[in-house]
């Protein structure tokens, strides 16, 4: 009678090893917490890679799957590994806003500002792009530059205010964000004007923002929106009551000579 060979193991696998997609990502990925726990009884590894050297880790972060990130960081699963774009764990939980799982990977020393390549956004980028303002406190508690540096957009600030995320603009500002940097002469503002934001306008404007910057196109933010609109007539108050402002600062000075 032939004898039936048994499934082995994953004992192949660490950080570095290359292997199709496991059954530890399909688990993780899935939210198959039972499955993921006796896979890892049986000796699968948690660090083993699939293509673009995406670890279960990553899969489980980005699914937001806070039951398999805590199985597989309690079995050694390596909390910094890296993909092939340079993205982290704690990147792929701050994208999709998981709070519980950025909190994990915090607790078990995930790092706050890891190396960026030229492909790769910071944690607290991501936390903006995905919207979760909590997930912004937290990290930035911990130490996140709020002025890291996207090729893309620019400062953490920049992309909340590009993906309209009004909260996340508030918990920057309030944590000393930069209210006037710029990439390529873009401020946060021509972000808030293009997504037509009033609220963002008026935050940002009461943080000390400067209306009358210009792009590399030679555009003010008020030349993003259409005429008329609610965003628009919000500017152009701003700018009526600077007018007004430095004409009574001028008549003033011109007084006090």
């Amino acid at each position: 009678m032939m004898e039936v060979e048994t499934a082995r193991p994953y004992f192949f696998g660490d950080i570095g090893c290359w292997s199709e997609r496991t059954e530890v990502h399909e688990a993780a990925s899935e939210g198959h917490a039972a499955q993921l726990q006796q896979l890892i009884q049986s000796g699968a590894s948690v660090n083993i890679v699939a293509v673009d050297s995406i670890t279960p880790l990553h899969e489980a972060c980005e699914r937001g799957q806070t039951q398999c990130v805590r199985l597989l960081l309690d079995a050694g699963a390596q909390v910094d590994a890296r993909n092939t774009d340079g993205s982290t764990p704690l990147c792929e939980a701050c994208s999709v806003g998981s709070f519980d799982c950025v909190r994990m990977l915090l607790e078990h020393g995930a790092k706050v500002n890891p190396t960026l390549s030229s492909l790769t956004t910071s944690p607290l980028h991501e936390a903006c792009m995905g919207g979760n303002a909590d997930v912004v406190k937290i990290m930035i508690a911990k130490g996140a530059s709020l002025e890291a540096y996207d090729l893309y957009y620019g400062t953490p600030l920049h992309v909340a205010c590009a993906n309209d995320h009004t909260a996340c603009v508030k918990v920057l500002l309030n944590a000393g964000a930069k209210v006037n940097y710029a990439r390529l002469h873009k401020t946060a503002l021509h972000h808030a004007a293009k997504v037509k934001s009033v609220d963002m306008i008026d935050m940002l404007v009461e943080f000390g923002t400067n209306i009358y910057a210009k792009d590399k196109n030679d555009k003010k933010p008020i030349e993003y929106i259409e005429p008329g609109s609610p965003a628009a007539l919000c500017l152009e108050f701003y700018d009526s009551k600077s007018q007004c402002e430095r004409g009574f600062y001028t008549t003033v000075t011109s007084f006090k000579q």
